[in-house]
């Protein structure tokens, strides 16, 4: 039993705890699902009484009261990954983003790359041991909060206790303070057209195999590619996150992990999106762990799944095979997140089947439609998984094998499943560069 007394020592209010942060501090702030709301919304009333603090993030949901103008100077983002409620102050130039691999940004923290002085984090009420769960978000909190001269964490009623790689001692948190709101919610496949959707899953679900360990990105495609998974067999999971589809896929006997060649038996992440049931779901839960980013992202980490299965998307693919998916054109969107780590980790595997996922085309604001099969990428356009690394591209129109193809024999299959619409001007400025 942990004594009651070391527990109410380090519990403070949202206000008073943020008043450790002094003017120069680097903090980290948990994301995803996982954002301390009332720690964060007390940091963004006292930030005016604070100079040149950078808050160091991932991906965060929810509102972004601590990127306001009004506040440039007293705040500043450094975030590794865009996310939607930052994306315009990146943007403006108001907040920074610092291109990382998924799988190294915990050790920009852990090997002094960028000292912290003070982590932000979201955990579960602790058990008769002391340790709390982190719950949701285990990958890129674990190392950045042992990282930190001091640890500020809101200990949530509901928040989910998940096991693996994910506690942290009461005796690790200076300040304490006890919160009780639901995780917020986050459902998959509510984006894009769905008949393009489903096309676009249908074979990407042909690829997998028997036996196959899967990571499955955020969005409507990797949701939808669950559904089309009900005649496989011991199906696995390792991946950078899931959300509610494999719940239905567990409970049918098809996603049982028997066949992994790493930690069978479990399914392995860093963190998970979703809704109530899911939080419901992994609640202490034995099939579910959580770990590190850097040990779940680690490409020679994730080669050791024979049949390992990366689905990732894009925003734009050329003719040579060279996939865009952090920037349109040079203004940056959100960043390489786990994609390179799990391209590379499938292709490193025996029986590997790496995937890049994306609808053909994408329809602006004016309603011109453009083809995401491009001759060349956008001039400022960033490389996020190159044409060395690239196996399979998937749209709506087929499937395009380009590993070990020529340039010429990529331009032909990749001109192949664009938009029959644009296959014919791609064709002529293929041939004004020789590619065919």
């Amino acid at each position: 039993m942990i004594p009651a007394t070391l527990y109410q020592s380090r519990v403070t209010t949202a206000q008073d705890a943020v008043k450790v942060i002094k003017s120069g501090d680097r903090v980290f702030l948990t994301g995803n699902v996982s954002v301390p709301q009332v720690l964060l919304g007390a940091l963004a009333e006292y930030a005016p009484n604070l100079k040149d603090v950078e808050v160091c993030q991932a991906l965060t949901i929810g509102p972004a009261d601590y990127v306001k103008p009004e506040l440039e100077g007293h705040l500043r983002i450094n975030s590794m990954f865009i996310s939607a409620n930052i994306r315009k102050a990146v943007q403006e130039g108001r907040a920074d983003f610092t291109p990382v691999l998924l799988s190294e940004f915990p050790l920009l923290f852990k090997h002094g790359i960028l000292p912290l002085d003070v982590a932000i984090i979201h955990v579960s009420p602790p058990d008769e041991h002391g340790f709390c769960s982190l719950g949701v978000e285990v990958g890129l909190t674990k190392s950045a909060a042992e990282s930190a001269k001091i640890i500020i964490a809101e200990v949530n009623e509901k928040m989910p206790r998940t096991l693996g790689d994910s506690f942290i001692h009461i005796s690790r948190l200076t300040h304490i303070v006890p919160v009780n709101y639901p995780i917020p919610q986050l459902a998959m496949g509510e984006e894009g057209d769905a008949d393009i959707v489903e096309k676009i899953a249908g074979y990407v679900a042909g690829l997998i195999p028997d036996g196959a360990t899967m990571q499955l990105g955020i969005g409507a495609i990797p949701d939808a590619v669950l559904k089309y998974l009900f005649d496989k067999k011991d199906l696995g999971i390792h991946t950078e996150l899931f959300s509610d589809g494999v719940i239905d896929l567990v409970n049918a006997g098809v996603l049982t992990n028997a066949r992994k060649t790493l930690h069978p038996g479990k399914i392995v992440a860093g963190f998970i999106l979703g809704t109530q049931n899911l939080y419901e779901w992994v609640h202490d839960n034995p099939m579910i762990e959580l770990h590190r980013t850097e040990y779940v992202n680690d490409p020679f980490i994730i080669a050791q799944n024979e049949r390992m299965v990366a689905v990732n998307s894009a925003i734009e693919v050329d003719l040579t095979g060279q996939v865009c998916a952090d920037s349109i054109g040079p203004k940056l969107y959100s960043g390489v997140g786990g994609q390179l780590d799990f391209i590379y980790g499938a292709s490193r595997s025996k029986g590997g089947v790496p995937i890049i996922a994306l609808p053909s085309v994408a329809t602006m604001k004016d309603g011109t439609a453009i083809s995401k099969i491009t001759t060349m990428l956008k001039p400022g356009a960033g490389v996020v998984t190159t044409r060395n690394h690239v196996r399979f591209v998937v749209t709506e129109w087929g499937v395009a094998d380009l590993y070990g193809k020529t340039i010429r024999q990529r331009a032909h299959s990749l001109i192949g499943i664009a938009h029959p619409q644009f296959r014919e001007e791609l064709s002529r400025q293929a041939k004004e560069l020789h590619y065919i």
